[in-house]
């Protein structure tokens, strides 16, 4: 059977997604966007993949968010990508933001990893044509190397914008005193950072916390959180015990030793607060996140279409009032 060619939905831009700036700049990403960390890779059906994807664009998700190593394996979730822009994506390419990254565990030596020139040029390259793209709309320095002298980083990150392999840069999980070097040395050159995305939700607060999230405001930097749902703790599915389908059962990037007896009550409070407000718990979770002005987007992953459209409810969401705020941090033991 030949299969037909792929029409994106003609109301996707009109169908609920809302669209924020990133920063101070001309960038509008989705208040949600598709992280393809998990799911998205070699272990993953290409039919299921393509048809996640599809879906995701379909309704106003523009932004698709990946790195060189996302997978599992690695690599190959960026393969598929570039499988995706050949059979259907080419032409809304310009419709599309996607982000791409380096800075982890890629390839075996000295030159797979961190934060050296050779590595982050190197990987992009590759990036690039397992993508089958010219060019990438951010790049991210996945993590900062406390060993290559930032500036070597930073240059070639502002080198990869200038040679055209990236319209924007950005930065991830960086430490806040590198995170303000980094803001500064790029503006300074004319290649300001676009992004810095970190995990952040209802249990994690650390950017907040720590002064980054702050910082990049102040700088025009958006801020990208990713881990809404803290790997799944914020949702329904850890409430009563540990699912033996569940990535904690299975101990994948979750393990048991964090579901406590206090962290249970603690989720089962906020699950009940989310009933309180019409949501589930991850709904309400990710309606948490859009709350903040300062948060530019939200990376939601997925195993299929229906937990992209689960996702999408948050959109709807009323808001907190100030009281419903100070009960959210009370029930997630933030002091």
């Amino acid at each position: 059977m030949i299969e037909s060619p792929y029409q994106p939905a003609p109301s996707r831009y009109d169908d609920g997604m809302s669209y924020r700036r990133a920063g101070r700049s001309g960038v509008l990403l989705p208040a949600l966007s598709l992280g393809l960390w998990q799911n998205f890779g070699s272990r993953q059906s290409f039919a299921r993949v393509q048809e996640m994807v599809h879906y995701a664009f379909d309704r106003g998700i523009v932004h698709f968010d990946l790195a060189n190593n996302y997978g599992p394996e690695y690599g190959t979730a960026e393969e598929n990508f570039g499988r995706l822009m050949e059979r259907s994506l080419r032409p809304y390419r310009d419709e599309l933001f996607i982000a791409t990254k380096a800075g982890y565990d890629m390839w075996p030596g000295p030159y797979g990893n961190w934060g050296s020139r050779k590595y982050l040029m190197a990987s992009l390259d590759q990036s690039l044509r397992r993508m089958r793209l010219e060019y990438v709309d951010v790049f991210y320095s996945h993590r900062y190397d406390p060993r290559t002298p930032l500036e070597e980083t930073l240059q070639a990150l502002v080198d990869i914008v200038r040679c055209g392999k990236a319209l924007y840069v950005g930065i991830s999980r960086y430490p806040l005193d590198a995170a303000r070097f980094a803001f500064d040395y790029l503006a300074a050159r004319d290649v300001r950072c676009l992004l810095f995305q970190d995990r952040l939700n209802l249990l994690d607060r650390a950017p907040v916390t720590s002064g980054v999230l702050p910082l990049a405001a102040e700088h025009g930097a958006g801020f990208v959180a990713f881990s809404p749902l803290a790997q799944g703790l914020l949702t329904d599915r850890y409430l009563h015990g540990v699912p033996a389908d569940s990535r904690m059962a299975e101990n994948r990037t979750l393990h048991g030793d964090v579901l406590t007896d206090a962290m249970r009550h603690r989720l089962q409070g906020l699950a009940a607060m989310a009933r309180q407000r019409g949501q589930t718990l991850a709904e309400m979770s990710l309606a948490w996140l859009l709350h903040d002005a300062r948060v530019t987007s939200v990376i939601v992953g997925a195993s299929s279409k229906e937990q992209i459209a689960q996702n999408l409810r948050a959109l709807a969401s009323a808001g907190f009032s100030d009281g419903e705020l100070a009960q959210l941090d009370a029930l997630a033991g933030v002091e």
